[in-house]
C-alpha cells in the first residue's frame, strides 16, 4: 500500500492546482443542465469546404461498426454506453467519424439514419457520448459532413431560416444543445489535446450558428485556442505531448480550422487564422522529420497507424489551403530543439532518436517509458521499431506498451526509466541531460543520457551514442553510478525481419526484400525472446526482439554495430 501511496504523490506534485481544481469542481453537481430551446439561426458561408483527408471507413452496414479492429453493432439505446465494451472503442463510436470518411456519399441514408437514432437514444447528459471530447469530434464531423456536401435538407432550411444544411431540424437543435452543454465543461482538468478540440468545436458551431449565443460560443473557442496554441505548439512545432500521433491530430484540427475560415471569412479574426497558418507550416515540417521513409510516423509515446492522418494526406490538405512546410527534413541531422527529438539520415539509414522528455510535467497521459530509444529504417523498411500502442485503460497489456521492456531502450533492475503506471498516469519520469548532436565528415552522431534510474541504489545513469557512418549504425549504452545491477538491452525487429543466429553476439537480419545485415554486439551476447507489436489499435503482432544483459557493478558498456552482410 506504501508503495502505492507514492505513486500517486509522486504524480500529483506534478499537476497544475488548477486541474486538482477542475477536478473536484467537475464531481460537484452544480454545472445546470443546457438550455434546450430553439437552436440559433443558421449563419450563410461562402464557399463549401475544401476538401479534407478522407477517414477510413468504419460503418459497415446501417447499425454495424468496425473500429479499431473490432466490430459490433448498436441494436438497441443501451448499446450506445454499454459497460460491456471498451471505453475507446465507445468513444470512436460516438465520434461520427465515418461521416467524414472514404465514400461518404454512398452511406448518406445511414448517416441520416444514424444521427436521428443517436439523437433520440442518447438524452442530454446520459452516457459517454456526451463526455467533452466526444462531443467535440462528433459537432464538427457533424458540421463538416454538412458543409462539405453542401446538401439542403428543405426542411431544415425553412425552419431555421437560412438554406445550406445537410442536417435535420432535430439535428441542428441537438447541435445546439451540444453547443450549450460543452461550452460549460471545457476539460480544464485533463488540459492538452482535449481542451484544443474542445475549443475546435466551439469555433465550429460558432461559425455554423449566427447571432449573439453562436458568437459566445465563438468567442470562447478562440479565446482558448489563442492562449493554447501558445503553449500546446513548441518553436520547432512540436506538440507537446511528444506524440506523432496526437501531433498529427492537432494539425489536422489546425488544418480544418484553417479551412472554416476560407468558408466564414467575416466570423474569424484575420490576424488568428494568420497565427494559425503560421503554427501549420511548423507542425507540418515537425511531421515531416518524423515519419520514417515508408510515410508512417515513428512510435514515440501513445502512437498507433489508423487514428490520425498520415503525414502525405496531411501536407496535401495543407496544400489545398495553400500552406507548406518551412522545415527542411531532408538534412542529414535535424534536431528538434525543443521537443527533443533527433532524425539522423545516412544512405540507406534512417534513425530517429528518442532524447525528449515524457511530455510536459503536468500532462503525461500518453507517456511511454522510452526515453533514449531510437526507431531505426533500412530504405523504406523499417528494422528496429518500438511497441507500438494497441489498447488504452487499465490492463496488462496497457502496461506492458507503456514499459520501458517495450522499447529499443535499456532497463535497469526490471524498472522502468519512468514509472508509467494505471493507463495514463506517471510518477517519476526520466529527465534527458546533455544532449549533443554533431556531423563530422562522413560520420552523423548524437548523444544523450537520462536520469530516469537515479532513484535507484547507486544512482544509474543511462547514456547512448549512435553514430551513422559509412554505410552502417553504431550505438554504445553506457551505464555509470555504483553498485552492482541487471542491465538489459533490447532491440525489438519489424515482424516482417527474421533473424538468424551467426555467433553468440551476432545475428544476420533478412529484410522482406531479400537484403542482408548483420548486428554485432561487443562485450555481450546477444539472445531472443519473443515480442510483441502494435502498429494499430486492436491488433498486436509477434516479433523478435534480440537482447543482451550485462550483470555486475557499474559502469557497463556495450557496443553494437549494424551493416551490410
Amino acid at each position: 500500500m506504501g508503495g502505492r501511496w507514492l505513486l500517486y504523490v509522486n504524480t500529483i506534485r506534478y499537476l497544475k492546482p488548477s486541474q486538482v481544481l477542475w477536478r473536484v469542481w467537475r464531481r460537484l453537481p452544480v454545472i445546470p443542465a443546457p438550455d434546450a430551446g430553439p437552436p440559433p439561426a443558421l449563419r450563410h458561408g461562402d464557399q463549401p469546404l475544401a476538401a479534407f483527408p478522407r477517414k477510413k471507413p468504419s460503418l459497415t452496414g446501417p447499425d454495424a461498426f468496425c473500429l479499431l479492429n473490432c466490430e459490433g453493432r448498436i441494436q438497441n439505446a443501451a448499446d450506445w454506453s454499454d459497460p460491456q465494451a471498451d471505453a475507446l472503442w465507445l468513444y470512436n463510436l460516438h465520434y461520427f467519424d465515418d461521416l467524414c470518411a472514404g465514400g461518404a456519399e454512398a452511406r448518406r441514408a445511414w448517416h441520416e439514419a444514424l444521427i436521428a437514432r443517436w439523437i433520440a437514444e442518447n438524452p442530454v447528459g446520459r452516457g459517454i457520448g456526451w463526455d467533452a471530447y466526444p462531443l467535440s469530434l462528433r459537432v464538427v464531423n457533424w458540421i463538416k459532413w454538412s458543409l462539405a456536401w453542401n446538401a439542403v435538407e428543405p426542411r431544415a432550411a425553412t425552419r431555421a431560416g437560412v438554406a445550406g444544411s445537410g442536417l435535420t431540424v432535430q439535428a441542428i437543435q441537438s447541435l445546439a444543445v451540444q453547443a450549450r452543454y460543452l461550452a460549460s465543461r471545457v476539460e480544464w482538468h485533463l488540459r492538452g489535446n482535449h481542451v484544443l478540440a474542445n475549443a475546435k468545436a466551439l469555433v465550429f458551431v460558432g461559425c455554423f450558428f449566427d447571432g449573439a449565443e453562436a458568437e459566445a460560443w465563438l468567442n470562447k473557442g478562440l479565446a482558448i485556442l489563442r492562449e493554447q496554441v501558445a503553449e500546446q505548439v513548441l518553436p520547432d512545432g512540436g506538440h507537446f505531448e511528444r506524440s506523432p500521433m496526437y501531433h498529427a491530430i492537432v494539425l489536422e484540427d489546425v488544418l480544418d480550422l484553417i479551412n472554416l475560415s476560407r468558408s466564414f471569412p467575416r466570423a474569424l479574426p484575420v490576424d488568428q487564422v494568420q497565427a494559425l497558418r503560421n503554427v501549420a507550416e511548423r507542425m507540418l515540417g515537425w511531421a515531416r522529420v518524423m515519419t520514417h521513409p515508408d510515410g508512417g510516423i515513428a512510435f514515440f509515446n501513445d502512437a498507433a497507424f489508423g487514428i490520425a492522418r498520415d503525414v502525405v494526406a496531411l501536407e496535401r490538405y495543407a496544400e489545398r489551403l495553400d500552406i507548406t512546410s518551412i522545415r527542411d527534413a531532408s538534412a542529414r541531422l535535424v534536431q528538434l530543439e525543443q521537443s527533443g527529438y533527433v532524425r539522423l539520415a545516412q544512405d540507406p539509414f534512417t534513425v530517429l532518436f528518442d532524447a525528449a522528455p515524457v511530455g510536459p510535467d503536468y500532462l503525461p497521459g500518453h507517456a511511454h517509458a522510452d526515453t533514449l530509444s531510437f526507431e531505426l529504417s533500412h530504405g523504406a523498411q523499417r528494422v528496429i521499431c518500438n511497441s507500438g500502442t494497441s489498447r488504452y485503460g487499465r490492463s496488462e497489456m496497457r502496461n506492458w506498451e507503456r514499459s520501458t521492456a517495450a522499447h529499443n531502450t535499456v532497463e535497469i533492475d526490471g524498472e522502468n526509466s519512468s514509472e508509467v503506471w494505471d493507463g495514463f498516469r506517471v510518477a517519476r519520469r526520466a529527465y534527458p541531460v546533455g544532449l549533443n548532436c554533431v556531423v563530422e565528415g562522413k560520420t552523423v552522431r548524437t548523444a544523450c543520457a537520462h536520469d530516469g534510474y537515479a532513484r535507484l541504489r547507486g544512482r544509474p545513469l543511462h547514456r547512448r551514442t549512435i553514430e551513422l557512418a559509412e554505410g552502417e549504425v553504431r550505438w554504445t549504452d553506457e551505464v555509470t553510478g555504483e553498485g552492482a545491477h541487471r542491465v538489459v538491452g533490447r532491440i525489438p525487429l519489424h515482424p516482417l525481419v527474421r533473424a538468424q543466429r551467426l555467433s553468440e553476439s551476432s545475428w544476420k537480419l533478412v529484410l522482406p526484400s531479400g537484403e542482408r545485415l548483420v548486428l554485432t554486439a561487443a562485450c555481450a551476447a546477444l539472445d531472443e525472446e519473443r515480442g510483441r507489436y502494435s502498429p494499430e489499435f486492436g491488433l498486436t503482432l509477434e516479433r523478435q526482439v534480440l537482447v543482451w544483459v550485462v550483470e555486475g557493478p557499474l559502469p557497463a558498456s556495450v557496443s553494437l554495430r549494424l551493416a551490410p552482410c
